[in-house]
């Protein structure tokens, strides 16, 4: 009861930061709240929020994927190739792409599960792999000429009015939602983040929902980057770099516990929200993209930090580098 109480607290507390920085680029920046601007907030932030999702489910079982960036270049110089040079039918090159980011999860999640290895250094070796297959597979050049229907799913406007990209993020919201509140499967997610060992004793099966996190987090963010690369229109090795640290920021800002076993997915929307403001606005600002950097940089480590400090992280394993010293079956490294 009292830890719901707290989440609430928090949540309440991360809705009054995203409500105080509207404010603030609202008076900074006339141009910000006009309704071109915020269609293109909520075309920004789709592919944040949809690789959200999946990222929050891995960080409440208490592991990291540090791959999705470059995930998300290999998904883009992929699909981007299938189409232009291939001349394979979109939906077909998406449904390649999606399976595609799903294999990739799981093969990261048979390698935590099996070798025992901290998934900060599994998908930290799976980042520079997929980097060095995208630039072998693109050859370091842009890849474009893509359907125009393909070009919709990212830039196109339901009634002229709402980015259907916007929809693709609330569907895929709503579908966490529900496999994380509504299942099992969600409740195993946070039993696993708490303790490993006890959810093995007490018969969840952890290897198989610790593939299964990782494979959905592969999944969801091939769909984010398959509404990037519509939105983008063109495709580049160098697309993800550095998106995991926005996505890790949007979670922990959100109160999704790096640690493991705490958060939900509605402050980690918030989460999304604050960051997708932020980037804009501060591009409204004209802002060097340097001091970006910074400011981003900050805020990440403050809410890490906080998130070490807070009552629900206290009295866990100890940490190095955020990944707990246990193997992700439960069983005491």
């Amino acid at each position: 009861m009292k830890a719901t109480v707290m989440t609430r607290v928090r949540n309440l507390g991360i809705l009054l930061v995203f409500i105080v920085l509207v404010v603030v680029f609202s008076v900074l920046t006339p141009q910000f709240l006009e309704p071109g601007n915020i269609f293109n907030i909520a075309r920004q932030i789709a592919t944040l929020g949809i690789c959200a999702v999946g990222f929050s489910f891995v960080l409440i079982t208490g592991g990291i994927d540090l791959s999705v960036g470059y995930q998300i270049s290999l998904n883009v110089v992929v699909t981007g190739m299938l189409m232009a040079t291939f001349g394979v039918p979109w939906y077909l090159a998406c449904l390649i792409a999606l399976a595609l980011g799903t294999l990739i999860g799981v093969v990261n999640g048979l390698i935590i599960t099996y070798t025992g290895v901290a998934p900060l250094i599994v998908t930290l070796s799976m980042m520079m792999v997929l980097n060095g297959l995208s630039y072998l597979i693109s050859k370091g050049l842009p890849i474009f000429g893509f359907p125009k229907e393909f070009s919709l799913l990212g830039q196109g406007a339901v009634f002229g009015v709402i980015p259907v990209s916007l929809l693709f993020l609330i569907a895929i919201w709503a579908i966490g939602l529900f496999i994380l509140n509504k299942t099992y499967i969600g409740r195993y997610f946070y039993a696993i983040g708490n303790n490993a060992e006890a959810a093995r004793l007490s018969g969840v099966n952890t290897r198989r929902t610790l593939i299964l996190v990782y494979a959905l987090c592969g999944f969801f963010t091939a769909i984010g980057a398959i509404l990037l690369l519509s939105r983008l229109n063109s495709a580049q090795s160098a697309t993800g770099a550095g998106f995991e640290f926005s996505v890790l920021t949007a979670c922990v800002l959100g109160g999704i516990s790096v640690m493991g076993g705490r958060g939900s997915l509605f402050g980690a929307f918030i989460g999304v929200l604050i960051v997708g403001v932020l980037d804009n606005g501060l591009v409204l600002m004209n802002v060097s993209a340097y001091v970006q950097l910074v400011i981003k940089g900050c805020i990440l480590l403050a809410a890490v930090i906080y998130d070490a400090m807070s009552k629900g992280s206290r009295g866990r394993a100890k940490q190095i580098g955020g990944v707990a010293l246990k193997s992700p079956t439960g069983v005491a490294a």
